[in-house]
């Protein structure tokens, strides 16, 4: 078998790789844009307008977002098999379709199915996908390619949040989103259908790969799961819930949205040194150093009361989350090899998906079970200590030699 081409081959090579690069920056920012956070911004305007509670509209979204999560594992497995072109040029079109959907919802149900059809849409256009595709054509090159991608689709928020409050400042919630399907339909369409139209190029292994269903049910992936999937609750609990923490303890929502902005620029400082960490730092120690982190940024949040201080630790944990993103797209390929990269990431992101989606709930619940946002905060931190300490027995076992007759 041959090896993934790397960036360096050479001068022709490395062009037609920066052109992969450049459409799934492109389309990343895009889908997640539109599928995400435009999301984020219209809730509100979506609750008013149709009567639906807050709850209600948000738990259609999170509905969607585990789907994402769930179609992601067979979405892998053939992503292994034939490529992200076709899978992803899918999702490129179902998604526009599922948005218009949403917006032509007569009744709840239709409003909740909708999302659901665009989870399965998310599942073929976000992240998973994009680093199966640049872990297979980049190579060894693949964890510049990876740092690079995720920088610049960090900016989906800072490109579609003040995009989506601009349109709905002067249409309706359902036309602004269907100007944003549009819009990803026109752009992330042609970009996958063109953009990846490259050979699936075949991996080389140093020995023989174990079958993946075999990989997935292994302690070692077993900790890998569940430390990844403890760490990423604790993380975006902290996303959705460091604004009510903060008026909680007197601090404006103008200068909390700030803290909030600062840790977001805290994610581009982490994923800028993630190359160095990973030179220096084994897999399993960077693993569990990074979750550590987590856990610990997570704590002071709770601890502190001063907004400086809470500023200083806001961009702590942007850091460790924007390092954690690179460490799960690199968490198989480190430890398995990129033969069943696809199947396996898919195992490993459906936890995450399913945290990022129930994080801002169980958050919201455990200040209320514990009594404020500081207490959460502190229970947050040691949820995420304890995938730190699971993710330590992430080291697969060594594979065993071939037996001879």
């Amino acid at each position: 078998m041959t090896q993934a081409p790397s960036s360096s081959a050479s001068p022709s090579a490395a062009h037609r790789l920066r052109w992969v690069l450049l459409a799934l920056c492109v389309t990343e920012i895009t889908s997640w844009g539109v599928l995400y956070y435009a999301f984020t911004v219209l809730s509100e305007q979506i609750s008013a307008d149709t009567g639906w509670s807050a709850p209600a509209v948000t738990g259609a979204f999170s509905a969607g977002l585990v789907t994402s999560a769930l179609v992601g594992i067979p979405v892998g497995r053939w992503l292994d098999r034939v490529g992200p072109r076709w899978i992803m040029t899918a999702g490129s079109v179902l998604g526009p379709v599922s948005v218009v959907a949403v917006v032509s919802a007569p009744n709840y149900g239709w409003f909740a199915a909708a999302w659901v059809m665009a989870g399965v849409a998310m599942s073929a256009v976000f992240y998973a996908p994009a680093f199966a595709a640049l872990t297979r054509f980049f190579g060894t090159d693949a964890v510049r390619a990876l740092t690079a991608l995720t920088l610049v689709a960090g900016l989906a928020s800072t490109v579609f949040a003040p995009l989506t409050a601009a349109l709905s400042a002067h249409l309706s919630w359902r036309h602004t989103y269907l100007v944003l399907a549009a819009a990803m339909a026109v752009i992330t369409i042609p970009a996958h259908f063109f953009g990846l139209r490259r050979p699936w190029p075949s991996v080389a292994t140093k020995h023989e790969a174990e079958a993946p269903g075999r990989t997935a049910r292994s302690g070692p992936f077993l900790a890998l799961v569940a430390g990844f999937a403890l760490a990423g609750l604790a993380s975006y609990a902290v996303i959705a819930n460091l604004v009510p923490l903060m008026s909680q303890r007197g601090i404006g929502t103008g200068a909390a949205a700030v803290a909030l902005g600062l840790g977001g620029a805290g994610q581009v400082l982490g994923r800028l040194g993630y190359q160095t960490l990973v030179r220096r730092i084994g897999v399993v120690p960077r693993t569990v150093m990074i979750m550590a982190g987590v856990a610990v940024t997570t704590v002071a949040l709770g601890v502190f009361s001063a907004y400086w201080a809470l500023v200083v630790v806001a961009i702590g944990a942007g850091v460790m989350r924007g390092i954690m993103t690179l460490l799960q797209a690199t968490a198989v390929t480190e430890r398995w090899g990129a033969t069943h990269y696809g199947h396996l990431s898919a195992f490993l992101n459906a936890p995450i998906m399913i945290a990022t989606a129930v994080g801002p709930f169980v958050g919201a619940a455990l200040a209320s079970v514990l009594g404020g946002y500081a207490a959460m905060f502190l229970a947050l931190g040691a949820i995420a200590a304890a995938g730190a300490l699971i993710a330590a027995a992430s080291k697969p076992r060594a594979p065993s030699p071939p037996v001879r007759d």
